[in-house]
């Protein structure tokens, strides 16, 4: 299946079901320098260990990209 066919297929999807693949790609994708540099930032100042742990996590899959990596 081509990038193009995957696209159509997501294009005819109910409108929650387009939003839910909408975030998970944005989700797993890697991020730009720019954005890794604030999540960073923003992992400094996290005194929660919850949510510190949440942004590590996140900064992982945004640098790496959502694939698994061993």
């Amino acid at each position: 299946m081509t990038a193009v066919e995957i696209i159509n297929e997501i294009k005819r999807l109910p409108p929650a079901e387009q939003a839910h693949v909408a975030r998970w790609v944005g989700e797993n994708r890697r991020m730009t320098p720019e954005e890794l540099g604030k999540l960073a930032g923003m992992l400094a100042g996290e005194s929660d260990p919850a949510k510190a742990k949440a942004l590590k996590e996140r900064l992982t899959v945004g640098f790496y990209g959502g694939e698994e990596h061993a």
